[in-house]
Protein backbone atom coordinates (compact mmCIF):
# COMPACT_ATOMS: atom_id res chain seq x y z
CA UNK A 1 0.00 0.00 0.00
CA UNK A 2 1.29 3.87 -1.31
CA UNK A 3 2.57 6.05 1.61
CA UNK A 4 0.21 8.56 -0.21
CA UNK A 5 -2.75 6.82 1.36
CA UNK A 6 -4.52 8.96 3.86
CA UNK A 7 -4.06 7.33 7.48
CA UNK A 8 -7.97 6.04 7.46
CA UNK A 9 -7.00 4.68 3.85
CA UNK A 10 -5.01 2.44 5.23
CA UNK A 11 -6.52 1.88 8.63
CA UNK A 12 -9.49 0.18 6.44
CA UNK A 13 -6.51 -1.73 4.43
CA UNK A 14 -5.71 -3.22 7.51
CA UNK A 15 -9.68 -4.04 8.55
CA UNK A 16 -10.33 -5.50 5.29
CA UNK A 17 -7.52 -8.34 6.19
CA UNK A 18 -9.10 -9.16 9.14
CA UNK A 19 -12.01 -11.87 8.65
CA UNK A 20 -14.91 -13.23 10.71
CA UNK A 21 -14.25 -16.53 11.51
CA UNK A 22 -17.59 -17.74 10.57
CA UNK A 23 -18.19 -15.63 7.54
CA UNK A 24 -15.93 -15.82 4.75
CA UNK A 25 -16.10 -11.56 4.72
CA UNK A 26 -13.71 -9.20 6.15
CA UNK A 27 -14.94 -7.34 8.69
CA UNK A 28 -15.10 -4.10 6.91
CA UNK A 29 -17.03 -5.19 4.32
CA UNK A 30 -19.42 -6.92 6.91
CA UNK A 31 -20.56 -3.66 8.18
CA UNK A 32 -19.04 -4.58 11.13
CA UNK A 33 -16.97 -1.32 11.55
CA UNK A 34 -19.11 1.58 13.05
CA UNK A 35 -16.34 4.44 13.05
CA UNK A 36 -13.08 4.88 13.01
CA UNK A 37 -12.06 8.77 14.39
CA UNK A 38 -8.61 9.86 13.75
CA UNK A 39 -6.85 12.24 16.36
CA UNK A 40 -4.61 15.04 15.58
CA UNK A 41 -2.05 13.46 17.53
CA UNK A 42 -2.27 10.14 15.76
CA UNK A 43 -4.75 8.18 18.43
CA UNK A 44 -7.44 6.68 16.75
CA UNK A 45 -10.40 5.33 18.21
CA UNK A 46 -12.88 2.28 16.44
CA UNK A 47 -16.49 1.62 17.26
CA UNK A 48 -17.05 -1.59 16.03
CA UNK A 49 -19.39 -4.55 16.64
CA UNK A 50 -20.37 -8.30 16.50
CA UNK A 51 -22.69 -10.14 14.16
CA UNK A 52 -23.95 -11.48 17.76
CA UNK A 53 -23.51 -10.55 21.27
CA UNK A 54 -22.35 -14.09 21.99
CA UNK A 55 -20.08 -14.75 18.99
CA UNK A 56 -17.00 -17.13 20.31
CA UNK A 57 -14.56 -14.29 18.91
CA UNK A 58 -16.02 -11.69 21.31
CA UNK A 59 -12.98 -11.00 23.00
CA UNK A 60 -10.05 -11.91 20.60
CA UNK A 61 -11.21 -10.33 17.71
CA UNK A 62 -11.39 -6.45 18.82
CA UNK A 63 -8.08 -7.51 20.59
CA UNK A 64 -6.88 -8.85 16.57
CA UNK A 65 -8.41 -5.12 15.48
CA UNK A 66 -6.50 -3.20 17.96
CA UNK A 67 -2.71 -4.79 17.75
CA UNK A 68 -3.01 -4.68 13.67
CA UNK A 69 -4.29 -0.98 13.33
CA UNK A 70 -1.48 -0.42 15.86
CA UNK A 71 1.09 -1.89 13.54
CA UNK A 72 0.85 0.97 11.35
CA UNK A 73 3.47 3.25 12.53
CA UNK A 74 2.27 6.47 13.02
CA UNK A 75 -0.12 5.76 15.00
CA UNK A 76 0.14 6.60 19.03
CA UNK A 77 -2.77 4.36 20.32
CA UNK A 78 -5.87 2.42 19.11
CA UNK A 79 -9.01 2.37 21.26
CA UNK A 80 -11.13 -0.38 20.08
CA UNK A 81 -15.17 0.55 21.40
CA UNK A 82 -17.34 -2.38 21.38
CA UNK A 83 -20.99 -1.84 20.81
CA UNK A 84 -23.98 -3.54 20.06
CA UNK A 85 -26.35 -0.27 19.53
CA UNK A 86 -27.59 -0.46 16.77
CA UNK A 87 -27.67 -3.67 16.71
CA UNK A 88 -25.40 -5.99 13.63
CA UNK A 89 -28.09 -6.73 10.62
CA UNK A 90 -27.54 -8.04 7.04
CA UNK A 91 -28.26 -4.71 5.56
CA UNK A 92 -25.00 -3.36 7.22
CA UNK A 93 -23.39 -5.16 5.00
CA UNK A 94 -21.62 -3.75 1.68
CA UNK A 95 -22.67 -4.61 -1.87
CA UNK A 96 -19.82 -6.61 -1.92
CA UNK A 97 -20.46 -8.65 0.54
CA UNK A 98 -23.99 -9.81 0.17
CA UNK A 99 -22.73 -11.04 -3.41
CA UNK A 100 -20.06 -12.74 -1.65
CA UNK A 101 -22.60 -14.57 0.95
CA UNK A 102 -25.18 -15.12 -2.02
CA UNK A 103 -27.48 -12.35 -0.69
CA UNK A 104 -27.75 -10.27 -3.41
Amino acid sequence: MSRDCSLEDRIIFILKSIYDPEISVDIYELGLIYDIQISSKKEVKIVMTLTTPNCPVAESLPMEVRKKVKSIKEINKVDVILTFDPPWGKELMSEEARLELGLL
